[in-house]
Formats: C-alpha cells, structure tokens, sequence
C-alpha cells in the first residue's frame, strides 16, 4: 500500500531552511517546570511544544508520568506562548483525553510502534475521532524497518495525512558511545521507499547524553531529514527521567543557532569525477568480495574432506580485533568494520555450509 498525498505536519515548518523543530522536557514534572521551560523555549524561538504525560517504564515502580492533569499545563502553554503542542500517546484513553485537550500533534513511542495490536488501537480511535491532528511514529526500539512501515500504514489507513516519523535510534546489546544507535541506513531506506514522509530526528535517545545532541543533530540536518525533537529541561540535573540526555532552553538555542543547512542548490558538476572514483572502487570492491568468497568456498571444500567445523572461532575472534584495530587506523569507525567483517564473515559461513551440504 503506498503512503501518499500527505500533508505538512506543520504548515511552514520542515521545508527548506525551516527545520521543524520540537523542544520540551521527557516528562511533565510539575505546573511550574512545564512553564518555566515553555517561556524559556518560546523565546527562543521554538514552535512546538512536547513534553511526555504518560511515561512506559521498563520495570513497576519508577515515574511512569504525571498523568491526564499534565495535559492542562499543556494546554496553558498553548494558550499563554502561542506554541503548538505535543505528547506520546500508547492507548485509545491517552488519544481520547490528548484529543479533548487540543493537543496538536501524538507521537507514538518506540515500545508501541513495536506492538500492532497497540497501534492499531491507537489508529481506530483516531479513525472514530475524526479531528484534524498530526501523528509521528517513532521507530520500534529494534531494527525492523517492515514493522516501523507497518505501524504508519496503519494510522495511514485511520485517515490521517498529517503523518510523520521519528527516528530515535535502536537498542544495541554491546558497547556504543550512542544510548540508541542511529544505523542511518534503516532512515534513509525509509525516505527512499515513502519520499513523501517527513523524518523527524530524535538526538537526544539516540545519543543518550547532552554532549551528543549537537553532533547528531547536525548529521541529521546534513542528510536532509524534516526535523529534529530535543529533549529540553529548565533545570536538567533535577529531572525525574532521563535527564542526562536533556538540556537547557539556553543550550538549545545555541545548538539550534549553530546547526548548519545546507545549499540543496549548489551544482553538483565538481563531484561528478570523484562521484566516478567511487563507482570504479565500488566494482573493484565487488571484484574482491566474488574472489574472497572463491577462496572461501575452497576452504569449506578442504573442512568436508577433513571433517572439520565450519566455524572456528579463535581464528575469527583475532581475525576481527586485527582488522578493526587496522580499519580503526585507517579512521574508520570500529562498529562499521565490525558490522563489515560480521557480513563477510556470515555469507562465507553460508558458502561453506553448501559446500559441506552437497
């Protein structure tokens, strides 16, 4: 089914040299706090409002959000700072009572787009409501991009057309400076298969740390994505979630003032040579890659005359330091030559499995 025909979340925001930008703290702690960061945050110029009212824990016991009187501060942010606003929503009570308080835009959480019971209750709600409001869906906390399109088809299918993603990374089992890792392909897979879906960037749970905000926001912006939501909080080091991933109003605006984007119109005639060069290299790679394989296929060859394992996995546990260590030199980052050599290694596995098969 393809997602088509839609309509800008926010008129005037997320086109050319107009991010949208969507600022406010992980979770609404108090009347006074929402406020305080609403008439910091409006002033320096953010439009869009968030702040999380319902909060999934991963264990009972922890702050799981303020609740349904949150969406009153919400509502007098809207009235008093003229921004628009936003919240999670994960359950058909949650879209009832966001609806009723005029928010302006849901996003549905990680943990929900992954569940499609979840978000399809979330779609008949909206589908019986019937209001004009915006929706991003967040991608499912792994890796599964079939899933993530899934979950917006079905709010598609509801009839909202105001409809958009977010992007906040993917839980990763091992070591990472990233709290959520971005694995930029999955996104950028995502606007070549739905060009049409603005992509909304989530630094702050990808990075998990305020340090890192800047930085991929930047990234974000480079690969032409619509926006960025950031985590923003009058007084971060006091947050009852996650506050070391948000930042001040004051450290936004420099963030925000010191993001560049870029001339989509500049000519791109100079890059047409190296554009060349990479090509070339590209076959040359794949060249190398059939070649590797062969000797790979050997290999498995010589293990089914010998009765040998498949795997070794001494050999391959040194043979991955050794080359991360040199692609680490050669200023590539640890985690691609990883995923790298663990592709390589995976297909010629497969190879000699045939081989051991036939």
């Amino acid at each position: 089914m393809a997602i088509e025909n839609l309509q800008p979340i926010v008129e005037g925001l997320g086109v050319a040299g107009a991010p949208l930008i969507m600022a406010g703290p992980c979770s609404a702690e108090t009347e006074e706090q929402v406020m305080d960061t609403a008439r910091q945050l409006a002033m320096g110029g953010v439009k869009i409002f968030r702040a999380g009212i319902w909060k999934p824990r991963t264990k009972p016991g922890g702050f799981e959000g303020i609740g349904s009187v949150g969406l009153q501060w919400l509502r007098r942010v809207k009235e008093e700072t003229g921004m628009l606003i936003a919240t999670e929503v994960a359950t058909r009570k949650h879209v009832e009572e966001a609806l009723e308080a005029g928010v302006d835009i849901l996003w549905i959480g990680a943990r929900t787009s992954a569940n499609p019971f979840a978000v399809q209750e979330i779609a008949d709600t909206l589908q019986e409501a019937g209001k004009d409001v915006a929706v991003l869906v967040k991608n499912p906390v792994n890796p599964d991009l079939e899933l993530w399109i899934g979950a917006l088809e079905r709010i598609y299918n509801a009839g909202i057309h105001r409809l958009g993603a977010i992007h906040r990374g993917f839980s990763f089992y091992g070591k990472s400076i990233y709290r959520n890792p971005p694995q930029w392909h999955i996104p950028i897979e995502l606007h070549r298969r739905l060009p049409e879906l603005p992509i909304v960037i989530d630094p702050s749970h990808m990075g998990g740390k305020r340090e890192l905000v800047g930085p991929l926001a930047q990234q974000a912006l480079d690969m032409k994505f619509t926006g960025l939501m950031i985590e923003s909080h009058c007084d971060p080091d006091c947050a009852w979630s996650d506050k070391n991933q948000q930042v001040t109003p004051d450290i936004l605006k420099i963030i925000l003032g010191s993001l560049v984007v870029r001339n989509t119109e500049q000519t791109t005639e100079s890059l047409e040579t190296l554009r060349q060069q990479i090509d070339k290299i590209d076959t040359e790679m794949l060249e190398l890659f059939g070649k590797r394989m062969e000797v790979a296929r050997e290999i498995g060859q010589y293990k089914k005359e010998h009765s040998m394992p498949v795997v070794q996995e001494s050999r391959y546990d040194g043979l991955i330091k050794s080359r991360v260590a040199a692609a680490v030199n050669m200023g590539m980052s640890a985690d691609f030559m990883k995923t790298v050599l663990q592709a390589v290694h995976e297909e010629s596995v497969r190879q000699q499995v045939e081989i051991l098969n036939k």
